[in-house]
């Protein structure tokens, strides 16, 4: 009998626009294997929406805040049927970026330093010695990043706005120099290293999702140990914030004598657009994208 698979997309967060391409195109590959697929673009009232839908299983086809953070797996949980990428728990915490670090540096992760600090303060004075980085503490797809380089005479005051909408909490980091590589992780095995080189002044939400935004070199140009070390940490990773399904851990690696490897974060449900990453290292490991939107369907679970 063919099973009915609800898909998560579009949301309420500032990642609604990705995900609405993310959930079209896992949509259209489980139709294309043969499920009977429902779209739910999902409102506060998810819960009446999955019982009129009535699904099997849940693909969870969102981004950001609200569809990535526990809240809806909350309610997927409650709902009770099987639903893809990571649980309540992995899900709050990998997207709390100071605390996940906290949790991955006692499983030996080096992270780089960094502080929470209200956006207002961070807008008045330099809150490290530049260079440094600003982020949401609880958002992605480096939406709201800023990078303050050496010399910068002010933060930025784009940070005090009336109407900044991706909250007050900011993560404060030590800049980290170097290339930026990141490693997908399918399950039980890290796929790949690729590098990306950004187009754009860095890798921020042009260079993420739109066409030419960076170029994506896979397998990465490293040493074979560097590669293999940040499959390693990408997997001590995983496994240490309790994910599941698919996951992308993203790296700095700084070439200097004293640098190496620094995990900056762990995306539970990477993008799955036409430029997005964990797909391309999936089609570099021989697995298409139909096949591993198959898995994470096949690979769904409940409780998580």
């Amino acid at each position: 009998m063919t099973k009915r698979i609800a898909v998560l997309l579009g949301g309420m967060s500032a990642e609604r626009p990705v995900s609405l391409v993310s959930g079209k195109a896992c949509a259209d590959a489980l139709r294309r294997k043969g499920w009977d697929v429902v779209e739910i673009d999902p409102t506060r009232e998810l819960a009446k929406q999955l019982d009129e839908a009535a699904p099997d299983v849940v693909f969870n086809g969102l981004h950001g805040e609200w569809g990535e953070d526990g809240k809806v797996q909350g309610i997927l949980e409650h709902y009770g049927a099987p639903y893809t990428h990571s649980g309540v728990l992995a899900s709050a915490l990998a997207m709390d970026k100071q605390r996940a670090k906290a949790v991955l540096q006692l499983f030996g992760v080096r992270c780089p330093e960094g502080k929470l600090v209200n956006r207002l303060d961070a807008a008045r004075e330099h809150v490290y010695e530049p260079p440094y980085v600003l982020k949401p503490n609880a958002q992605g797809s480096s939406v709201g990043v800023f990078i303050i380089p050496e010399g910068s005479n002010r933060p930025p005051a784009e940070l005090a706005a009336d109407d900044w909408t991706l909250g007050d909490e900011m993560l404060a980091e030590k800049f980290i120099p170097g290339r930026e590589l990141t490693v997908a992780v399918m399950g039980d095995k890290a796929l790949a290293v690729t590098e990306i080189i950004p187009q754009t002044r860095f890798y921020d939400y042009e260079a993420k999702y739109a066409a030419g935004g960076s170029v994506h070199e896979i397998p990465a140009k490293i040493p074979h140990d560097v590669a293999e070390e940040a499959k390693r940490l990408a997997l001590i990773a995983h496994e240490a914030m309790g994910c599941r399904g698919l996951t992308r851990s993203d790296f700095r690696y700084d070439e200097s004598a004293n640098g190496g490897l620094w995990l900056l974060e762990i995306n539970t449900q990477p993008g799955m657009t036409p430029t997005s990453l964990a797909p391309e290292q999936a089609a570099w490991s021989g697995i298409e994208f139909d096949d591993l939107v198959q898995w994470m369907a096949e690979d769904a679970s409940c409780p998580r």
